[in-house]
């Protein structure tokens, strides 16, 4: 993977569930354009016509089990979402860390004869099939999040940046080390098996390479508050000066901060990963070593409870010039700092 990649545009820069506010190519990947916006999340500017009282559509959403703050976040404003229309039914199924549950409610869903499917899939290989079999029935489904192995299985794929995760925090690290080529940098991953982990670990791998860094020490943890501060413990005790860390998730960070309080650390500054609500607290207090943390839309399955709503009335992208809608979609992942943590807040999720 080469640096000159950082240079790619994403498709769109939304945070929260505006649909008004998607505006770029149609059918495009996150690498079809050249403008790196992060700019600040809009309030729902829907118009009246979009915010309901169209032809009445039943919307099944299947999302995951909410054991973590932002698996939490996503099923929520999903639910808010539907809610926000009078021309919307939403059937919301249990959430599940189960494949073999969630096919069976993505069966019920066809069976039910629902006129779209909004699926954070536990597994995106492993649903694939079961979507395949709802798009052949004439329901479009909405993959989020997870893709499946087979594009035939969704009629829209909405997605996280998880490389330009890394790239944001990399360019945000570069920035404040641009003056010390000999800077210590480490990295705090998620699941390293995980293909989101090694997007995430890639782009901040070749974002550091543009300004000469790279990552001296890198530890995993496993998204939990416990194993973020078992790993940073490991981190700190092996690494007696760091200037800079980026760890990948805010929810683990919680564990981070611990373990870097203990050991009464504050020669590094810190960069967190998703956007909590606690995580951006911090850095509007400005008082620990968090000084950003880098977004990960907690609204990835509002945005494609809206996108359902208008695949299955047949409507067009609003700010859109082509007809229709996308069949791709890759969100922004803008940095968070103290300068602009007041934009972000409503969209902050509970750890």
């Amino acid at each position: 993977m080469k640096a000159s990649r950082t240079k790619r545009m994403r498709i769109l820069a939304v945070s929260g569930a505006s649909i008004a506010t998607l505006a770029l190519i149609a059918g495009c990947s996150s690498d079809s354009t050249d403008d790196d916006s992060t700019a600040a999340p809009e309030s729902s500017t829907a118009t009246e016509a979009e915010s309901g009282s169209g032809e009445t559509v039943v919307i099944g959403f299947s999302g995951p089990a909410a054991d973590h703050g932002w698996l939490g976040a996503i099923n929520s404003a999903a639910i808010a979402e539907g809610e926000k229309y009078d021309d919307v039914e939403l059937k919301v199924s249990e959430g599940t860390n189960d494949a073999n549950l969630q096919i069976s409610q993505i069966e019920t869903f066809i069976n039910d004869g629902v006129d779209a499917i909004v699926l954070l899939p536990t597994d995106g290989a492993a649903l694939t099939e079961a979507a395949t079999k709802a798009m052949a029935a004439g329901i479009p489904v909405i993959n989020v999040d997870r893709e499946f192995s087979s594009t035939d299985a969704s009629r829209v794929t909405i997605l996280g940046d998880n490389y330009g995760m890394g790239v944001s925090a990399g360019t945000y690290v570069c920035g404040q080390l641009s003056d010390n080529p000999d800077a210590v940098v480490a990295e705090i991953a998620g699941i390293d098996s995980l293909p989101l982990t090694q997007d995430r670990s890639a782009g901040f791998a070749d974002a550091l390479a543009e300004c000469g860094l790279n990552v001296d020490a890198r530890v995993a943890a496993d998204f939990t508050i416990a194993g973020g501060q078992e790993v940073t413990e490991q981190l700190l005790s092996a690494n007696p000066k760091i200037d800079a860390i980026w760890n990948h998730d805010d929810d683990q960070g919680i564990g981070v901060l611990a373990a870097i309080d203990q050991a009464g650390r504050d020669e590094f500054f810190m960069v967190g990963g998703a956007g909590s609500l606690n995580a951006m607290n911090a850095i509007k207090a400005d008082d620990s070593v968090l000084k950003a943390t880098v977004i990960y839309p907690s609204t990835q399955a509002a945005d494609g409870i809206a996108l359902a709503r208008l695949v299955a009335q047949g409507g067009n992208m609003p700010g859109l010039a082509s007809a229709g809608i996308p069949v791709r979609i890759v969100l922004d992942a803008p940095v968070v700092t103290k300068d602009n943590v007041e934009d972000y807040l409503s969209i902050g999720f509970e750890s």
